[in-house]
């Protein structure tokens, strides 16, 4: 599929643009439209359902900016880098790592050492992409963002935060008192993060400002299988990548536990209701999987981790990090602040295991629109094709034409159906093109009040996936619309076909 159509579409219809596009931007930095704010929002919100909402995790926010002993104590000043080189030409800068994949198509592991960077660089003959200058040997550059706090002559380190997660390790111990939490248990976030990309690309897939969610679970390390809820997914299959078997396959939860292909039964469990959330918005099965991290590509912190990647026609794209962090985090803080967090625990104390989940929501909302996106020659459209559950707009409402009072009934029947869904009203040009632009932002229903609408009070209804149309009763609308929406009635069942 052709990117560069979504994107067209993404910037006219107002789901996405480059940040202060009006002056000179700088690269890293999208801007949310209207129609893309409310995609956002609803894709938020369903994570929140999933999660937050249906495994009872704990919801908190924190600040932005946190003080530098945060990062300190978090391995993130001396170890949140990225490779950087520099054409000696044009003086241009590169994260070599992703230079060395679209230049010689290797995947270089997060912990590649400059030294065996440079030598690939070297042996695959890579210059600067800019100008085929020579590029300079591989530094490692730290992506954190450093402020200062106060006035200039008191001011105290900060930075920006760089992940959502280190607010939920300072806070542990807060949440678990004031809740009276007890093991297992989660803490979850969605908020904005920061990193000061070398060389961001790919509209939302990298950026410098982003929005995450993510939720660390906290829980007791010699209880790794006493998981009740195992049981509601142990018989649904997994897409799974390990490193002992390289060729991806299915299998089901238990079995994957069973075979040692995942390492307890809580972490296959979240791993399984990863895959479900993904395919829930509207990205099919066969377009995900879970790829264990090897040795080399896991994070610092993590014993263990596995990636749930969405495939694209760039490629496979990470949109959730899974990590077993073990106690890495609480016990850094512990170690930096003097704060004891660790907890009781059948009369003994311990220091909680964290399995982390970290989603990408700028990620999953441009796999979202690259799987819901339809190449339609016979409509002469191109239209998304977006679950009910994280539509911008429920329906839109149009009069047939401008006179005889049927904007009149078509307002009336706006301002009833606003009050229960997202609606949009649109009156400018002809009703085909007006058809034409809902399909464009995937509006499920349009309806329409005619003529017959004055005399009958009832109204058609336009389905986007087939086009077809019915007529109901205006007073049914509403029952109907979230009939429809939650595929509790067939559409050619729900009202008179035309």
């Amino acid at each position: 599929m052709d990117i560069e159509k979504i994107l067209a579409v993404a910037k006219r219809r107002g789901f996405f643009y480059p940040g202060a596009e009006i002056h000179k931007t700088i690269a890293g930095f999208w801007h949310y439209g209207p129609i893309g704010t409310t995609l956002k929002k609803k894709i938020e919100n369903e994570w929140r359902n999933f999660f937050i909402k249906e495994e009872e995790f704990y919801e908190i926010e924190g600040t932005n900016i946190m003080p530098e002993s945060v990062f300190i104590a978090s391995g993130h000043i001396k170890g949140f880098t990225d490779p950087l080189v520099q054409c000696k030409n044009c003086k241009s800068l590169h994260r070599a790592d992703k230079l060395i994949e679209e230049k010689a198509g290797i995947f270089v592991p997060e912990r590649t050492s400059t030294k065996k960077i440079d030598e690939i660089i070297k042996k695959k003959k890579i210059k600067c992409p800019d100008c085929d200058g020579e590029l300079t040997n591989t530094r490692f550059f730290n992506m954190m963002f450093k402020l200062g706090v106060g006035p200039t002559e008191q001011a105290e380190t900060a930075y920006l935060r760089p992940e959502t997660c280190q607010t939920i390790f300072v806070d542990f111990l807060n949440v678990y008192r004031a809740m009276r939490a007890k093991l297992p248990f989660g803490i979850a976030q969605i908020g904005r993060s920061f990193r000061n990309e070398i060389s961001p690309r790919q509209t939302l897939l990298r950026q410098r400002e982003f929005s995450q969610a993510e939720a660390e679970i906290f829980f007791n390390s010699d209880k790794i299988d006493e998981f009740p809820r195992f049981e509601e997914v142990k018989n649904y299959k997994l897409n799974l990548l390990t490193l002992d078997d390289k060729k991806l396959k299915k299998v089901t939860v238990a079995d994957a536990v069973k075979k040692g292909l995942i390492k307890g039964k809580l972490i296959a469990y979240y791993l399984a209701r990863i895959q479900q959330f993904i395919n829930s918005l509207g990205i099919p099965l066969e377009a995900i999987r879970l790829r264990e991290q090897t040795d080399e590509e896991r994070p610092f912190y993590a014993k263990y981790a596995f990636d749930c990647d969405v495939k694209t026609s760039l490629g496979w794209i990470e949109v959730v990090a899974n990590h077993y962090r073990t106690d890495y985090d609480l016990s850094s803080h512990m170690k930096a602040s003097g704060k004891d967090l660790s907890v009781v625990e059948n009369g003994k104390k311990i220091i909680p295991h964290v399995w982390e989940i970290s989603q990408g929501i700028d990620r999953t909302l441009f796999c979202v629109m690259f799987h819901c996106f339809i190449e339609d020659k016979k409509r002469g459209w191109n239209w998304f094709k977006f679950p009910p559950k994280i539509i911008p707009f429920d329906c839109a409402v149009y009069p047939l034409v401008l006179k005889d009072n049927l904007p009149k009934k078509a307002k009336e029947v706006y301002e009833m159906l606003r009050k229960k869904f997202d609606v949009f009203y649109d009156e400018s040009g002809s009703i085909g093109k007006r058809y034409a632009r809902a399909d464009e932002i995937g509006i499920s229903f349009c309806v329409t009040t005619d003529y017959d609408s004055l005399k009958e009070e009832d109204c058609t209804i336009r389905d986007r996936d087939t086009t077809k149309q019915i007529r109901i009763k205006i007073q049914d609308l509403t029952k109907i619309l979230k009939q429809l929406m939650d595929k509790e009635i067939e559409f050619e069942k729900a009202g008179k076909p035309i």
